[in-house]
């Protein structure tokens, strides 16, 4: 049975690439991998499907980086005439960008069992596009794989309780599989000449942040001013709104490309503490145990702030609570801790499991 997993960005890939070799080894399915081109990836290599252990997707949409309606609307094409082609048994989304929308759009409409990875995940906030996506995909989905137990609430309060399978989230999978590799091969941190544990990593490419001059100079300069290095890989979406904005770094902060996924990940791993507004580095912060301030009102992964790990800040208390960090190391031990916040590396293959005992079931 052929499953047709939909990624449409990097971190997408990343996770998904647990399911895809659990579908591999799976002597009932055969998985078809197709990449709507969302975001273009110079990484997006033979390399680096090496390093995940994945063949090049069989498809590559080329959608580009349009505007959301443009990349929902060629990315439900594209998919939909994949899947008039082949005849997927399954469609496996994962997530909450517009390849998630379309791929569960199309699905739906040509009557094919859609599952979605990552189902249950609310921040309450329906001016994220990325909201409105999950809250949609959900719907639609028949098959929901919820990470958590908050997750599984979500939609049960929704009245969604049919389909519902908790697995765990596979950026643990993902995190366990690949963080060793980054370990060993990765010169990350000497290029920068940041040592392990000496740095701060930031990560910055929401619109609320990005197309907000004031927030954007506010979190910048908490950056610069903290009292160690501060590396931040730079979105084109954030490089170019700095640029306009005429700001110039002179002091801790230190704008790079952005990085390969082993160079991010060893970064992140050996990082004193991540600045982020990027919902899957909190996941990623928490199973490598590194401490996390989240720049945005709200979040979608709250059990990170529950345990303690994951802090949410605005710009006008970054600077305070990055310096604390830096500064207090009894502050940076209280956020350290519970890696296994989203299961134990198995999500994969839980995913898969669920999914070929409803195919046999229908079948």
């Amino acid at each position: 049975m052929t499953v047709l997993a939909v990624v449409g960005t990097r971190p997408e890939l990343v996770k998904m690439a647990p399911v895809l070799r659990a579908l591999d080894s799976q002597p009932a399915t055969e998985p078809r991998l197709l990449h709507t081109g969302q975001h273009y990836d110079a990484e997006l290599s033979g390399e680096f499907f090496d390093v995940l252990g994945l063949p090049e997707p069989a498809v590559n949409l080329d959608v580009g980086s349009t505007g959301g309606a443009q990349q929902t609307a060629d990315g439900l094409v594209g998919i939909d005439a994949d899947i008039a082609q082949r005849e997927p048994a399954a469609v496996l989304t994962l997530g909450d960008t517009n390849a998630v929308l379309a791929a569960t759009l199309a699905g739906a409409k040509r009557d094919t069992l859609v599952g979605h990875i990552e189902a249950g995940l609310r921040s309450y906030d329906r001016t994220m596009p990325e909201e409105v996506n999950r809250v949609v995909a959900d719907h639609l989905s028949e098959l929901l794989f919820a990470p958590t137990e908050s997750a599984v609430a979500n939609l049960a309060g929704e009245g969604i309780e049919v389909g519902v399978t908790q697995t765990g989230n596979t950026v643990v999978d993902a995190c366990l599989d690949h963080a060793p590799v980054a370990r060993e091969q990765s010169d990350a941190r000497s290029r920068f000449g940041v040592e392990s544990d000496g740095y701060a990593l930031a990560t910055i490419h929401r619109p609320h942040n990005t197309e907000a001059p004031d927030r954007l100079r506010a979190i910048l300069g908490a950056l610069d001013g903290a009292p160690i290095p501060v590396v931040l890989p730079a979105h084109p979406r954030t490089e170019t709104t700095i640029e306009a904005l005429g700001v110039e770094p002179d002091g801790s902060l230190r704008l790079a490309e952005p990085q390969g996924y082993l160079d991010f990940l060893a970064l992140l791993d050996g990082a004193h503490v991540v600045v982020t507004d990027s919902g899957g580095v909190q996941e990623e912060a928490s199973v490598l145990e590194t401490p996390c301030l989240t720049v945005r009102p709200n979040t979608e992964r709250p059990e990170t702030v529950e345990a303690g790990v994951n802090e949410l800040v605005e710009p006008s208390n970054l600077a305070t609570r990055l310096r604390a960090l830096a500064t207090d190391a009894d502050a940076r031990a209280a956020m350290t801790g519970h890696p296994d916040l989203y299961g134990d590396g198995q999500a994969g293959e839980r995913i898969v499991d669920a999914l070929v005992e409803t195919l046999e079931v229908d079948g």
